[in-house]
Parts: C-alpha cells; sequence; structure tokens
C-alpha cells in the first residue's frame, strides 16, 4: 500500500493510545476514518457516504459505501442514492439504505498523503477533547494558570494539560497581563463550536467574586452566612448580599473580618481598584433597597410592583446614583427592582410671629 503501510499502524493502535492517554478505541476510529477518506479520495466521490473497517489481527481493511434507495426512473445522485430496480437494491424499500462493501487493495500518493494529514488532525481533535473533559468536573471553580499569550482582546492560559480562554468581556476592567505571570481564574464552561472545542475562563465574573470569599469566609461552608446575591462592574465595583442564619451572628462583619482581613484578602486578588460593598440582605424589599443603596441615606421608598421611586435628599442625591451610575445600575441588579432616584421635597417651615405681632395680640386681647 503505497505510502500507508496499514499492518504497521494497526501495531501502532495500541502505542499511539498510550502515548496520547486515548482509549484504543478512539485511536482505532481515528485510523478507519482515515482510511475511509483516502479511498474516498482514490475511488470515488466527495459526497460518498463511506465508513472503513480495520481487521486489528491481520491489518486488512474494508470499506462499505452507503446509499439510499429512492424510487426508479427518478433522477438520483449515483454517489448518493440507488434506484429500487438496481439488483443492489433488491429486497429494499424506498427510504432504506444499502452498503456496497470494497476490499481495500492500495491508495496513490496523494490519497495516502490524504490519510496521513486525517490522522494527524482526528488525532489532535480527539486529545484536546479528551484534556477538556478533564475539566468538565471542575467547571465552576478557580484554578491557577500561567498567562500563555496576551492578544488584543484575548489573553490564552496554560492550565497544565489544556489551555483555556479569557475573552475581554471576562476579563477585570483595568487589569494588565503579563506573559508567564500565575494567575487565578474562574473555569466558566467548555465551549464546543465549529471553530473548535475550548475551555472559558473568567476574572470578572460574580462567581469568581463569589468563589473568593467562600475561600476566606468559612462560615459559608457550616451554613451560619449565605450569600444572596451579587452584581459586578468587575474592575470598578461589587456589591454583594449576604445574611446570617444565626441569630445575633453579624454578616457584614464575618465577610469583613477582624480588621478587614478577610475583604482585603479577596481586594488583594482582583485588585484595589474594584470596590466591594458588603450588605445585609432582607427580605423586606423596601429595607433591601436601602442597604443596596449603600453608603447613600434613603429619606423614603416606593414600590410599585419591580419599579421603585427613591427619595432622597439633595446632598446625598449623588451619592446614591454614584459615579457615572454606578451605585443606582449595581443596586437595581442586585434587587431586581428598577430604582428611579428622586429629590425628596424639603417639609415646609412654619412662619415665626415676630416681637410687634405678639404685643399686637395681647393688648387685642386686653381690649
Amino acid at each position: 500500500m503505497e505510502g500507508l503501510d496499514l499492518k504497521q499502524m494497526t501495531a501502532m493502535v495500541k502505542v499511539i493510545a498510550e502515548e496520547k492517554s486515548l482509549p484504543e478505541e478512539t485511536v482505532l476510529d481515528v485510523i478507519q476514518m482515515a482510511i475511509a477518506a483516502a479511498w474516498r479520495k482514490d475511488n470515488g466521490d466527495k459526497d460518498m457516504n463511506v465508513r472503513a473497517v480495520l481487521n486489528m489481527n491481520n491489518g486488512n481493511a474494508d470499506v462499505f459505501v452507503a446509499r439510499t434507495v429512492v424510487e426508479e426512473g427518478v433522477a438520483y445522485n449515483p454517489a448518493t442514492e440507488i434506484p429500487a430496480d438496481d439488483p443492489a437494491a433488491k429486497g429494499k424499500k424506498v427510504g432504506d439504505e444499502v452498503e456496497e462493501k470494497h476490499k481495500v487493495e492500495g491508495f496513490g500518493r496523494v490519497a495516502s498523503q490524504t490519510a496521513k494529514q486525517v490522522v494527524i488532525q482526528r488525532l489532535r481533535e480527539a486529545e484536546r477533547e479528551a484534556v477538556l473533559n478533564m475539566y468538565e468536573d471542575k467547571i465552576g471553580t478557580v484554578v491557577t494558570g500561567t498567562v500563555a499569550r496576551v492578544d488584543k482582546n484575548i489573553v490564552r492560559i496554560d492550565l497544565g494539560r489544556a489551555t483555556g480562554i479569557m475573552p475581554r468581556s471576562e476579563q477585570i476592567d483595568g487589569e494588565y497581563y503579563t506573559v508567564g505571570s500565575r494567575i487565578k481564574v474562574y473555569i466558566k464552561g467548555v465551549e464546543r463550536s465549529e471553530r473548535g472545542t475550548g475551555l472559558l475562563l473568567s476574572r470578572g465574573c460574580a462567581e469568581f467574586i463569589e468563589y473568593l470569599f467562600r475561600q476566606e469566609v468559612p462560615e459559608i461552608e457550616n451554613g451560619t452566612v449565605e450569600i444572596r446575591g451579587i452584581a459586578r462592574e468587575a474592575g470598578r465595583r461589587t456589591k454583594i448580599a449576604v445574611m446570617s442564619t444565626v441569630p445575633g451572628v453579624d454578616p457584614v462583619g464575618t465577610f469583613v473580618g477582624g480588621r478587614g482581613v478577610r475583604v482585603q484578602a479577596v481586594m488583594n486578588e482582583i485588585g484595589d481598584r474594584e470596590k466591594i460593598d458588603i450588605v445585609t440582605w432582607s427580605d423586606n424589599a423596601s429595607e433591601y433597597i436601602r442597604e443596596a443603596l449603600s453608603p447613600a441615606e434613603i429619606a423614603k421608598v416606593e414600590i410599585d410592583g419591580k419599579k421603585a421611586k427613591i427619595f432622597v435628599t439633595e446632598d446625598q442625591q449623588s451619592i446614591a446614583i454614584g459615579r457615572q451610575g454606578q451605585n443606582v445600575r449595581l443596586a437595581s441588579k442586585l434587587t431586581g427592582f428598577d430604582l428611579d432616584i428622586q429629590l425628596a421635597k424639603a417639609p415646609e417651615k412654619k412662619k415665626k410671629k415676630n416681637v410687634e405681632d405678639s404685643l399686637l395680640s395681647a393688648l387685642e386681647e386686653e381690649s
């Protein structure tokens, strides 16, 4: 077989499987795909449905060409269809498949090259898929990786056996990534698309913040305190709503830690540019909204469905809204309410009577 020794490839199945950490069945499937591609190149049409079977005992191979039975007398594609009156379709109904067996005798140089390319490509894909499957149980966790490459909008992170991508939307705004530096990343998922399969990593998602706090606050694990919501604009500000399940336990203080050590540990990872507001969650919507808009002091809250009017004094208006609307925007996302900040009306001052008016009134009463 010119340029393609199937007996040698048969003997190499086990070796390749061990070297690539792949099942032998996967390697065999790859080689059979390559044989089918090579046979199609030499003997058939690119539209043909061809499968190959390699005998692991003697290294011989057969290919099977499948065609669909169509009504006799109609126009058909001989590469993929066979008329019902063809002797090879005897006993078959329209819509059935007929397979024709061909013994593989040999391949030309071009077909052999095609087969080798298919083997290399498919083995790489299979190895990549196997590695990614190893990480599927790590989705939702934070791992440490090394920055391998920094493109304009994508940072590629080497995780050891796999490489993940962190697109611009998942990065911390303003954070600078240096090739070779080690960073923590949240494994958001495994993405499979036409362009391939890859690990989607993040440092900018709310889940990254939650995971970091879980590492610093052991009371979350034992159920003493809970995280009820997180709203984040990575690199700028995060609001996290927490609650206690045990009377007398201060949830905010638990997350902040003594002298702020716990929240500082999280900020050390994400950078001091990003501010973290830890507020108390409440099942009372009005109280929860007031907490979420911290540090602003709220005069009054009027709730109508999922909308709320927030009344503040003039000196608190800019605090409630925040720089470029950030505070109210994050509070809205955290609480799930559409928040409208309005100025509270100043109370009318009672008019004081002057001394002359008081004396006049007293004289009128005496007379």
